[in-house]
């Protein structure tokens, strides 16, 4: 395989990491809105803290790849406080 090709062969696997990331992270922020909402109206909440941290494992694996930030796992005593504030 020509240099070329390996180069833009690496750009699309980055790109399509890139865009991955996005969407993850985009999904991951709906759920915590959704937890969020849940404890304000005093209800639980596990199932949308469920889908965070299901969706954050799959960021975590692309970002171990690299060139994407890793994300941390969500607990109910953060939504907690940020429904709190």
């Amino acid at each position: 395989m020509s240099v070329h090709k390996e180069i833009s062969q690496h750009s699309q696997e980055q790109h399509q990491r890139i865009q991955s990331f996005l969407e993850l992270d985009a999904e991951r922020e709906k759920w915590i809105e959704e937890a969020l909402n849940q404890c304000k109206g005093g209800q639980p909440f596990e199932k949308a803290l469920h889908h965070i941290n299901g969706v954050t494992d799959d960021i975590n694996k692309i970002a171990r790849k690299g060139i994407v930030p890793q994300r941390k796992n969500v607990t109910s005593a953060m939504i907690e406080a940020l429904c709190n504030r």
